[in-house]
């Protein structure tokens, strides 16, 4: 992975444009969202749910970080286009923690609009990852041909995963 700002990593600093492996960011940060968004997650959606406030206070900050992170490690440009894909792909977000929630036996419409904000926004950064992860373990981010097999897949995937998800829940 190409960085695109300087970074410091265990107190060792890695300088804009050092290629670096992805083994030292994807297991952080796989497992640090799975504990932060999960943690938002239970808090949005728990029987007592968290008040609003704090939950965007959490998450919001969360949020922010992670997005900085993604700047220095990914570039303006590939965060862009996670937040455009997002938009695109709320239909998607929306049915997969519908489906998430439907195994604690909830519904999605059972909150309001605005508890959905955060665990939807920790799910874009989930997915960019994801997206970044594949690009990498494919070795295809420097092969135009290549990424675009990598990305065409990811996104019939990710349909295909949707719509079994919006068919049987």
């Amino acid at each position: 992975m190409k960085l695109h700002s300087d970074i410091t990593i265990n107190g060792k600093k890695y300088r804009k444009g050092n290629v670096i492996s992805g083994y030292k960011i994807y297991p952080f940060f796989l497992i640090h969202m799975f504990m932060f968004g999960g943690s938002g997650f239970l808090m949005a959606y728990a029987d007592e749910p968290a008040p609003v406030a704090f939950l965007y206070a959490h998450g919001g900050f969360a949020i922010l970080i992670y997005t900085i992170f993604y700047i220095t490690m990914f570039g303006m440009d590939e965060v862009k286009w996670m937040f455009t894909n997002a938009g695109l792909g709320l239909l998607g977000i929306y049915t997969q923690v519908d489906w998430i929630l439907a195994v604690f036996g909830k519904d999605i419409g059972d909150y309001p609009l605005y508890v959905h904000v955060i665990p939807f926004l920790y799910f874009v950064l989930y997915t960019f990852l994801l997206r970044q992860f594949i690009l990498d373990v494919t070795n295809s981010r420097e092969d135009e041909e290549k990424q675009h097999k990598a990305e065409h897949r990811y996104v019939v995937g990710s349909i295909l995963i949707y719509s079994v998800t919006y068919i049987l829940f």
